[in-house]
């Protein structure tokens, strides 16, 4: 076993001790709630006075709060430690416990004692030596990642210990002279710039692989989450990666993030209801990016509201009701004009041409009711039925009410300005060649839009259903409605709750909380949901911070999607232009960013690669020469890795290859990255889906953001070949390794990649 895996093995297992005893302190304290709970269910109501039964309420609902705040705790109790100058520790976790003498054992990450966890960096470490994140599969620890901030004060026992990054930067400042003193306080005071940088406006953390811009970006989320608590606790934080994959992969440090206030999300489930992760063809996902697809959404809903070629003609009754072509127009006209989106201006629409198909109903009843005048005896005597004129206003609506319940009508009326969905309306317009050649501007090359309409949902269409939901709005009358009924309920539930509190004592003592929250919960039947649940259920959810990893992927409607999420404009945006697969993303950061931000961001750049070997960084910047001459690859300090090879050989044989790599590294993981046409070959070789398997298969594109300790690169050509950014794609490949690469083919191998050892 190597120094490196006895290091994390001892590390391990000292903190398993800890974690173990830690959720023994929790179970302890579940059992003190359960049996309070039931105590409080039994006590109180013996002479069964209302004061009792009061009090016995009060009681049982505070023990079922803490009983549901111990259990929700379940996973990643402790994530945290923190080593000071005094040499103390703590150990930082989503809630606080204590041991049987009332010793702290477990510090509340809101807590003051947490602070440093939080806002220590190198620049500032806020007096502590290192920060452990601890990684815990249910109550197993399986994975630890140390920040030094003083490595000079630091044991030689302790240095022993460290594991992860720390371990990586204590290696780097122990390698050559001043010069890796140099780099590593380089990359500390470059990522503390970006921690550190104020929450308003939004931040470009431009930086090329092996930077560790993700790991910046996601301290900086926990430390904008501890230091703008009361901002973010009600508004939160949106996490957007790009892939599921990669979103497990950042999510072990969540909770240090607090995570009931983070929502972590692809672009494909941005939009409630939909998980969609098939992405569309190249040049299919070019259209539908393009910022001109906002105004063929548009011009698709104006398209819905529709007036007849003639006159409106509905058959009831043997009755033909008619309503002129002028009228239905005008009467469009003015739905349009009070500039409501379109299901709540449907609702003007309707009223108003129900009130004219009422008018036409009386005139069609008058018409069936006049006699020819040589029926009449006397045909002076007559007198004119007027019974359109006889209505009354109140006539006229109960008429219309009337008639909304005629199924022709509806039909009629519904054909004219339906209620639409986002679904219905973007399905029905890339299914409809008419619609889409009718709607669609001058450039957009609309026959590639064109697709079944019961096609699966891809990531591209994602936004295009956010644009329409934006048009489409809901028509929430009925919900208002219902909430003023629930009005008067609502404020006895609150009255009720206070002199609960009252009778008690707790509303001054402030042990349970404020009136509305008792009201709330018992009105919704106890649950509270946390900030995250009810922001990802809300698509109008304005966020107070959203951070973008992989942000050069984004199409210009993906920004836009984007944007709608954040109205503070409040942005981490992580990314690196050179790195840019998407045939849909972006040229610049000024060219995405500037439509909505008008100038209005920041960039930091993080330019030295500490992960990255010198040997495999100089075949990465061959492949970016080739495809981005004006990119420079980040300035790579590691040396004296193995030397890249390319091997020639089937992917039959890959089974092979890979198990001879895992025996290279002695330890860690390896990823094979091939074409997205080989994907579904290779992945049957390497079944594992899970960042913790030993061996996982990824595209390119999943592979983003990703490291893994060997990687081996399949068929080349066919990564080159596969989409306009097929550069840019073998450049990211070929930097997912931090100690090996190996380059699979079977037929020549690229010029760009002569570099290899064969």
């Amino acid at each position: 076993m190597s120094k490196r895996q006895d290091a994390l093995a001892e590390a391990l297992d000292k903190e398993q001790v800890t974690v173990s005893a830690l959720y023994g302190h929790l179970d302890e304290a579940r059992a003190r709630a359960e049996a309070a709970l039931r105590t409080a269910h039994l006590g109180g109501g013996a002479g069964g006075t209302r004061q009792a039964r009061v009090e016995r309420e009060v009681a049982a609902a505070e023990q079922t709060r803490r009983l549901a705040r111990l259990r929700a705790v379940e996973r990643g109790l402790c994530f945290g430690r923190i080593d000071d100058v005094s040499g103390r520790s703590l150990y930082v976790g989503r809630i606080g416990l204590r041991d049987a003498e009332h010793e702290s054992v477990l510090i509340d990450w809101r807590a003051p004692a947490a602070r440093p966890f939080y806002v220590a960096t190198a620049g500032d470490p806020d007096g502590l030596l290192r920060r452990r994140h601890l990684h815990l599969k249910d109550r197993t620890v399986v994975g630890l990642d140390d920040e030094v901030f003083d490595l000079e004060q630091m044991s030689d026992g302790d240095r022993r210990t460290l594991v992860g990054e720390a371990a990586l930067l204590a290696a780097l400042r122990r390698g050559r002279t001043g010069r890796m003193g140099d780099v590593v306080a380089t990359i500390q005071t470059e990522q503390d710039r970006v921690i550190r940088s104020t929450l308003q406006g939004a931040l470009v953390v431009q930086g090329g692989p092996g930077t560790g811009k993700t790991v910046a970006a996601l301290h900086r989320a926990a430390y904008l989450l501890y230091t703008h608590r009361d901002t973010l606790e009600r508004r939160g934080v949106l996490v957007i990666g790009p892939n599921a994959m990669f979103l497990r992969y950042i999510g072990q440090v969540l909770p240090s993030l607090g995570e009931t206030q983070v929502v972590m999300a692809t672009l494909g489930e941005l939009f409630p209801g939909v998980r969609a992760v098939a992405a569309d063809d190249p040049e299919v996902a070019v259209v539908k990016g393009d910022a001109r697809m906002a105004e063929v959404v548009e011009a698709a809903v104006r398209a819905r509201q529709r007036v007849p070629r003639g006159d409106l003609e509905v058959r009831l009754d043997g009755l033909t009701l008619r309503v002129p072509h002028e009228t239905c127009l005008r009467l469009r006209d003015r739905a349009r004009a009070v500039r409501l989106r379109h299901n709540m201006a449907r609702k003007l629409f309707v009223t108003e041409l129900l009130k004219e198909l009422a008018r036409a109903e009386a005139r069609a009843v008058e018409e069936s009711l006049r006699l020819p005048e040589m029926e009449l005896e006397d045909p002076e005597l007559a007198e004119p039925l007027d019974l359109e004129g006889d209505l009354d206003e109140l006539d006229v609506e109960l008429a219309a009410r009337r008639l909304w319940q005629e199924p022709p009508v509806r039909e009629a009326i519904d054909g004219l300005w339906p209620e639409l969905t986002p679904q219905r309306l973007i399905s029905e317009l890339l299914s409809s060649s008419d619609t889409l050649w009718e709607v669609c501007p001058s450039g957009v090359d609309w026959p590639l839009l064109v697709r079944p309409a019961d096609a699966p949902w891809t990531v591209g269409d994602v936004p295009l259903l956010d644009e329409a939901a934006e048009l489409l709005g809901e028509d929430d009358s009925a919900a208002r409605a219902a909430a003023r009924a629930a009005g008067a309920e609502w404020e006895g539930q609150e009255l009720y709750a206070r002199e609960v509190l009252e009778s008690t004592g707790l509303l001054e003592e402030g042990v349970f909380g404020r009136a509305d929250v008792l009201a709330g919960r018992h009105a919704d039947g106890g649950e509270e949901l946390t900030t995250a649940e009810r922001a990802v259920a809300d698509r109008s959810w304005a966020y107070g911070h959203v951070i973008v990893d992989e942000a050069q992927e984004l199409s210009a409607m993906a920004w836009r999607m984007v944007m709608r999420r954040v109205p503070a404009k409040s942005l981490t945006i992580v990314g690196d232009i050179a790195q840019t697969g998407s045939a849909a993303g972006a040229a610049s950061w000024a060219g995405v960013l500037d439509p909505h931000l008008k100038g209005r961001w920041r960039e930091e750049r993080l330019l030295v690669n500490y992960r990255t070997p010198v040997e495999i960084m100089r075949v990465a910047a061959d492949v970016l020469r080739s495809v981005a001459p004006g990119e420079e690859p980040p300035e790579s300090v590691r040396e004296g890795g193995d030397e890249p090879r390319a091997v020639r050989c089937g992917i039959a044989e890959l089974p092979r290859l890979v198990a001879e790599e895992l025996a290279a590294i002695g330890e860690g993981r390896a990823g094979v990255i091939c074409p997205d046409a080989l994907h579904a070959r290779v992945a049957a070789l390497f079944p594992g889906d899970d960042l913790e398997e030993a061996v996982v298969a990824l595209t390119v594109t999943r592979s983003k953001g990703l490291e893994f300790d060997a990687v081996v690169v399949v068929d080349p050509a066919g990564i080159l070949a596969q989409s306009p950014k097929g550069g840019q794609d073998l450049y990211v490949a070929v930097t997912r390794a931090t100690r090996r690469l190996t380059v699979v083919h079977e037929g020549d191998l690229p010029e760009v990649l002569s570099r290899l050892d064969r």
